[in-house]
């Protein structure tokens, strides 16, 4: 006798083998993946009939019936329970180094297993990562990868820590917070890559897992979030704020998409929100738009907008202010706001010089806000 956990791991290496030699159907292939579905119970989500839940994730707040799937493609409830249908089954699975997260200020130069499954509880026009994002996990090809087996990876690829990115992890959160657990446990760092639409009391238990976060605030109007995100701004801010508190050490990026929401006004308001919430030393990444996804007739963001952006936030009295997706633009070495002297050296995701001795400056001594050891 075999669990049914053992067969579909089975099944699903052995459906991947036979894909690849070409003796398997694509649609086979999916119906393989689709025997893993339903077996882990999701942790957040109420009771409404026999029939029907509401889901407690995220502010969504699905409400479904036997069969229908969540807003984010990757919920479905079943005899009355609700299911996670990516536990376990990554889609993509990657080195990189953190400083692709983009995270600045936590073990420069250390590598991240990065890990990500199919869905998104966000529908961003200018996705990057789309093909998976916007996908039911039985359109892509996953993978069986235990948690404790992430763990293990992380380990024999001397990665530092590990990033929940790509996609949304929020709604992979079982996933995500089983492994980080683990990890945690194991003194391996934990890295969530979030556009931050998520309710307080998954956030407050994910918060005690995880080390660092990348938040997207993809713009500062509610507008523009809607429209383009199909997000609010209100959980968003509830959510950096919460992650702050907690003890999670916090970086936003801004993506500036021209004409979208590229206005100075707009962003002053944002950076001025950042620091009296957040603090002077919280890191952020403006990051260059490219023509992507459903908004590919925009262009790129001109050098000239993410520079203006870039003294708006020195200007409101931020200390660290990067400019990402430019690799021409040498805006992404970190500075000293004591001395001014450069701490640390980057071009692209590489980390030339670091002047940065027990959590300060080598220099003058100033303590230098991050994780850094």
């Amino acid at each position: 006798m075999i669990t049914r956990r053992q067969f579909v791991k089975g099944a699903m290496g052995f459906g991947a083998l036979l894909v690849g030699a070409g003796f398997l159907s694509k649609n086979l292939c999916k119906e393989v993946l689709a025997a893993a579905f339903h077996e882990k119970e999701a942790r957040y989500y109420k009771k409404i009939d026999g029939e029907t839940v509401r889901c407690l994730l995220c502010p969504h707040q699905c409400t479904l019936k036997n069969g229908q799937r969540s807003f984010c493609r990757v919920r479905e409830p079943k005899e009355g329970k609700l299911y996670t249908l990516v536990y376990e089954l990554p889609c993509s699975v990657h080195v990189d180094p953190i400083e692709k997260k983009p995270i600045y200020h936590m073990l420069p130069g250390s590598k991240s297993l990065s890990i990500a499954t199919a869905g998104c509880n966000l529908r961003c026009k200018f996705c990057q990562n789309w093909q998976i994002s916007q996908e039911r996990p039985e359109n892509t090809f996953a993978r069986y990868l235990p948690c404790n087996e992430v763990v293990k990876q992380a380990k024999v690829n001397n990665c530092r820590s590990i990033a929940y990115t790509y996609s949304e992890p929020t709604v992979f959160y079982e996933y995500m917070l089983d492994t980080a657990r683990i990890a945690k446990a194991q003194n391996i760092k934990n890295v969530w890559v979030t556009g931050g639409f998520i309710n307080i009391e998954p956030l407050d238990e994910l918060c005690g897992a995880i080390d660092a976060a990348n938040i997207d605030l993809k713009g500062f109007s509610d507008k523009y979030l809607s429209e383009v995100c199909s997000e609010r701004l209100e959980p968003l801010l509830a959510t950096i704020k919460r992650a702050k508190e907690k003890g999670v050490w916090v970086e936003i990026t801004n993506l500036v998409v021209p004409t979208l929401n590229d206005d100075m006004y707009m962003i002053k308001d944002m950076c001025i929100w950042i620091k009296e919430n957040l603090g002077t030393d919280t890191p952020l990444h403006f990051s260059r738009f490219w023509p992507m996804y459903k908004l590919k007739n925009l262009p790129p963001t001109p050098l000239e907008t993410l520079r203006t952006a870039k003294k708006t936030a020195t200007d409101c009295g931020l200390n660290f202010v990067y400019i990402g997706n430019v690799p021409e633009e040498r805006s992404s070495d970190t500075y000293c706001p004591g001395c001014h002297k450069k701490l640390i050296q980057r071009v692209g995701y590489f980390v030339l010089g670091n002047n940065i001795v027990n959590s300060a400056c080598k220099f003058c001594g100033y303590k230098i806000a991050g994780i850094w050891t």
